[in-house]
């Protein structure tokens, strides 16, 4: 299983939900579910939040192994 480590990178960045989900024009609660791996965004919503943040998509993912 795939699982994103949107939550991570922004601790890393020192930005939070909030300023990500003003940034994409998105809820704080849609950002808040990703975060917590309620649901996952889309693959062009990750190309997106790789952009705001300026990584590399891949550095989103991560396997769980279940």
């Amino acid at each position: 299983m795939v699982m994103n480590r949107i939550k991570i990178v922004l601790a890393e960045q020192r930005r939070t939900c909030k300023w990500l989900a003003m940034e994409l024009g998105k809820s704080e609660n849609t950002v808040s579910r990703w975060t917590t791996n309620r649901t996952q965004p889309s693959v062009q919503q990750l190309c997106n939040i790789a952009a705001v943040l300026n990584i590399d998509v891949r550095c989103l993912l991560t396997s769980s192994k279940e």
